[in-house]
C-alpha cells in the first residue's frame, strides 16, 4: 500500500510539474505575442524612440542657446553702430 501511495504521489507531483512547465511556456508565448503586437502598433503610429526624442531635444536646446548668443551679439553690434552714428 505504501509503495502504491508513493507511486501515486510521485505521479501527481510529475503531473503538477508538467502542468507548471506548460503554463510557463504559454506565459512566455503570450508575452512574446503581446510584445510583438505592441511594437507593431507603435510602428504603425510612427512613434519615435526615446533615444531619438532625446537627441532632437538636445539639438533644439543647443539651437536655442546659439540663437540667444546670436541675439546678444546682434544687440551689441546694433548698440555700437547706434553709438557711433
Amino acid at each position: 500500500m505504501t509503495q502504491t501511495s508513493n507511486r501515486f504521489f510521485d505521479e501527481i507531483g510529475r503531473l503538477m510539474n508538467d502542468a507548471a512547465g506548460a503554463a510557463q511556456g504559454v506565459k512566455r508565448e503570450v508575452d512574446t505575442v503581446m510584445r510583438n503586437q505592441a511594437e507593431r502598433i507603435l510602428r504603425d503610429l510612427d512613434v519615435v524612440k526615446r533615444e531619438e526624442f532625446d537627441a532632437v531635444k538636445d539639438m533644439a536646446r543647443l539651437a536655442r542657446e546659439e540663437n540667444e548668443a546670436l541675439k546678444a551679439r546682434i544687440a551689441a553690434l546694433e548698440a555700437k553702430l547706434g553709438g557711433a552714428g
